[in-house]
């Protein structure tokens, strides 16, 4: 089984995103919409084997991720209703996935945290949530909020 093959299972077995209507499903056509928000959406570290850490970041408004924070909209909604050429002043990590060989290395944090530079290039970020699915998850979040001086919030 390749990496890639490997981390679409990985997503699938986490996050259950097919079975669930409100969390988003990454495919190309959703690939695009993200990258046309902000180049920094999606990354993504690699060898060899292919991809072993994947990182979604979703800039939005403090508006929608307070909307989200409540259960009111998913994650479909909040990201349906972003616009690319918006003003944007919070951050949704939506995921971090890291094969379990490349775990506790710090990868995701090393990915997070450059694609929160680029995205704070070209937006105010002043707040930053997540909908946590693990223990590692929050403490990743909660690393980002501290690293970056933000507030952070959690469904």
């Amino acid at each position: 089984m390749t990496n890639l093959e490997r981390m679409i299972a990985l997503a699938d077995q986490f996050f259950a995103s097919r079975s669930d209507p409100d969390q988003i499903v990454v495919d190309d056509g959703l690939m695009e919409k993200l990258r046309s928000i902000h180049p920094a959406t999606l990354s993504e570290a690699r060898d060899e084997k292919g991809p072993f850490a994947w990182i979604l970041l979703i800039p939005t408004t403090h508006r929608v991720m307070e909307q989200f924070i409540r259960g009111e909209i998913g994650e479909r909604q909040l990201l349906g209703v972003n616009v690319p050429n918006s003003a944007f002043d919070a951050i949704y990590l939506c995921s971090a996935l890291v094969l379990p060989e490349y775990r506790g290395k710090g990868v995701a944090r090393r990915l997070a945290v450059d694609a929160i530079r680029a995205i704070q290039r070209d937006h105010a970020i002043r707040e930053f949530f997540v909908w946590a699915f693990s223990l590692e998850g929050t403490r990743l979040a909660e690393s980002l909020a501290r690293r970056f001086n933000l507030p952070l919030y959690q469904r």
